[in-house]
C-alpha cells in the first residue's frame, strides 16, 4: 500500500489550519491578514471554516494514509477555496491590504493545488515483486 505523500502534506497542512481556526478563531484571523477583532457571526462563521478545513483535511490524510485515491478530496480542497475565493470577491473592496494578499491569494494558492491534485493519475500500489 503506497502512501500519497502530496496529500498528506496537503491534507496535514488544511487539518492544522482548520484545528487552528477551532482553538483560537481570533488568533487564526489575525494569522490570514484580519488585525481586528470580528464581531460574534464573524467568530460563527471562522469556527464553520474550521470545522470544514479539519474535516476535508483529515480526509484527505486518512485517504492517503489508506494507499487510497485521494483525487476527489483534492477537489473538494480546491472547491472549498473557491467558494471562499467567491465569497471574498463580493467584500474585496473593503478588505485591507493584508487580507486580500493573504486570504483571497491563499484561496488562489488552494484552488490550484486542489486542480491540480485532482488532476494527478491514481498513485499505484507497488507490486509485490518491487517489495523485496
Amino acid at each position: 500500500m503506497a502512501v500519497d505523500r502530496a496529500a498528506l502534506v496537503v491534507g496535514g497542512i488544511r487539518l492544522a489550519s482548520g484545528v487552528q481556526f477551532l482553538v483560537d478563531p481570533l488568533r487564526a484571523n489575525r494569522l490570514w491578514g484580519d488585525p481586528n477583532e470580528p464581531p460574534p457571526t464573524a467568530r460563527l462563521l471562522l469556527r464553520s471554516m474550521g470545522y470544514r478545513d479539519a474535516l476535508i483535511g483529515g480526509m484527505l490524510v486518512a485517504t492517503a494514509v489508506r494507499g487510497r485515491d485521494t483525487r476527489g478530496w483534492f477537489l473538494a480542497s480546491g472547491g472549498a477555496d473557491a467558494s471562499d475565493l467567491l465569497g471574498g470577491m463580493s467584500v474585496h473592496d473593503k478588505l485591507g491590504q493584508s487580507q486580500r494578499l493573504i486570504g483571497l491569494g491563499g484561496a488562489i494558492v488552494g484552488i490550484g493545488v486542489g486542480l491540480w491534485g485532482a488532476a494527478r493519475r491514481p498513485q499505484k500500489a507497488p507490486s509485490p515483486s518491487s517489495a523485496e
